[in-house]
């Protein structure tokens, strides 16, 4: 399989664990005692399973194998597939390669897939990323509006033989081998012991990919994987891999720097220092992630679009991205990253420009702001500069009494955003799990899409537009313009920063190896000599 390398740089970023408020913990690791073994510090995962995990996508994509793979050219490489093909983007045939076992040596085949996706989608299993397999015919049968399913199994998903199955999903799709690529871990297989005891499983799963499971998962602990002797895919350039779990992210950046850890995101905490204290083993990577100033809609207050189009107008983002993040980000100018393929750039217009007076201007036009500010995000993720920056220049340019809230942790935030319960602009971003402008749209602004409440926007014009999009044969995403046409009339939130992930390694890290999704591709890294 083709490589993916990040490209060094002398500067710095946030790391996508520090923006999504993801601290790493503490521990110590074995992992330098082989010489082909690497540490890699993360957040305690709890949930391992692919359809459940949210803070385990490394450890999922070592120990799993995804249908497809993308590389930041853009090209598709196949690796549990032989192949994934259409004539109409509504019903895929996907052909698996032969001879592939998960690690407790059962078969991994068709049924495999099938009952795998079931498991997942199946309400009652709750499992977190069941959304991601939403667009497969038979999913809300699954998960009905009220009561309990009457079936176990989504009537788009049909075994054709070991090696073979098809999916119909319910419009035309064009992006769909992209969503079965490295990051939808909810379409990975599980073998048939998996479906007795999804918490027996969780506490040791077996995957189809290149590193096995040692030992079980103890909460709180280092998880070791070592190279499965069996896969039938390409062989990593590792043997070992041990995550471990930090609290404290930058109590991990240190252990990075004094070489006892080899791999870790750079924590917000840690912007204005990084590159000075790694030089070239810094490592920078444009990403498809995107931050906005979610608003409450919900509120009277922002009901007027010019005063939520004053708002953008009033943030200096060009001074923020100076100071916050060493000049690494960049102004959003449209509703999706310039990294997905066929982002309008510039769509956002004069409303995402820096112009303070006609902020002042069109606020007092929309009849001014009533009452106090405070800007809510999740504590202790280091987000503080952010928002006091933007606290700031909001009672500078606009006269608001803004400051700002920060929440207890990330699980007191992401509750109250969910239930709505914010009466001021709030944190909202999202790293899309595929670099496609559907990926960023369809969680934002469809309704069940990913984000509940990142952006409280959905209207039926848009889902029509994006449905249109979806289906549209050229793939190049342009297609995708219109929707975001539809979304900049309405301005429901504002648009900040095109986001950049950044690590940091030991010296011990010859290469830092990554994908389009941002994460570093571990069975690709190279260590020194």
């Amino acid at each position: 399989m083709r490589r993916t390398r990040l490209a060094l740089v002398g500067a710095i970023a946030a790391s996508a664990l520090a923006i999504t408020a993801c601290s790493g913990g503490g521990g110590d690791s074995d992992a330098a005692a082989s010489e082909n073994a690497i540490s890699y510090g993360t957040t305690d995962p709890q949930l391992l399973i692919p359809g459940r995990q949210s803070v385990a996508f490394d450890f999922n994509m070592a120990v799993w194998s995804p249908l497809t793979f993308l590389n930041d050219d853009g090209s598709l490489d196949y690796i549990a597939a032989e192949s994934v093909e259409t004539e109409d983007a509504v019903t895929w045939t996907i052909t698996l390669r032969d001879g592939w076992t998960f690690h407790d040596g059962t078969p991994v085949t068709a049924q495999s897939y099938v009952d795998s996706w079931n498991a997942v989608a199946y309400g009652p299993n709750a499992m977190e990323n069941s959304g991601q397999l939403a667009n497969v015919v038979g999913y809300g049968d699954l998960n009905p509006a009220e009561g309990e399913p009457t079936t176990d199994e989504m009537s788009g998903l049909t075994v054709v033989d070991d090696t073979t199955f098809t999916v119909e999903l319910s419009g035309a799709d064009g992006q769909f081998p992209l969503q079965v690529s490295q990051a939808m871990t909810a379409f990975f297989p599980m073998p048939e012991s998996a479906f007795d005891d999804f918490d027996a499983y969780n506490v040791h799963p077996a995957g189809n990919g290149p590193f096995e499971i040692v030992d079980d998962y103890v909460e709180n602990e280092t998880i070791v994987v070592t190279a499965y002797e069996d896969f039938q895919g390409d062989e990593p350039t590792i043997d070992q891999i041990s995550f471990v779990p930090y609290t404290d992210e930058a109590t991990a950046y240190t252990d990075v720097l004094a070489g006892n850890l080899d791999v870790n995101g750079v924590p917000a905490s840690r912007l204005t220092q990084a590159a000075g204290d790694f030089g070239d083993r810094l490592y920078s990577f444009e990403a498809p992630g995107i931050s906005f100033l979610g608003l409450p809609l919900w509120d009277e207050r922002y009901q007027d679009v010019r005063v939520r189009q004053a708002i953008s107008m009033a943030i200096d983002r060009e001074t923020i991205i100076d100071v916050v993040y060493g000049g690494t980000y960049e102004p959003a100018t449209a509703w999706t990253p310039t990294i997905e393929p066929g982002t309008p750039e510039g769509i956002c217009g004069e409303y995402c420009e820096y112009d303070p007076e006609a902020a002042a201007a069109l606020l007092e036009e929309a009849g001014g702001f009533d009452g106090t500010m405070e800007i809510y995000f999740p504590g202790g993720g280091g987000l503080d500069p952010l928002y006091e920056a933007i606290a700031n220049q909001l009672r500078q340019n606009l006269g608001i009494e803004a400051t700002i809230n920060p929440s207890a942790d990330w699980a007191e935030f992401l509750a109250t955003r969910t239930a709505g319960d914010i009466d001021s602009p709030y944190f909202s971003r999202w790293g899309a799990l595929y670099p496609s402008q559907q990926a960023t749209l369809r969680v934002f602004f469809i309704q069940g899409g990913g984000c509940d409440n990142c952006i409280p926007f959905y209207s039926d014009e848009v889902a029509a537009a994006m449905a249109t999009a979806d289906a549209d044969p050229s793939g190049d995403g342009t297609a995708y313009a219109a929707v975001q046409e539809l979304i900049q009339a309405e301005f429901p939130a504002v648009p900040l920063f095109n986001e950049t992930y950044s690590y940091v390694t030991s010296e011990r890290i010859a290469e830092l190896v990554t994908s389009p999704v941002g994460n570093p591709t571990l069975r690709e890294i190279v260590l020194a000599d």
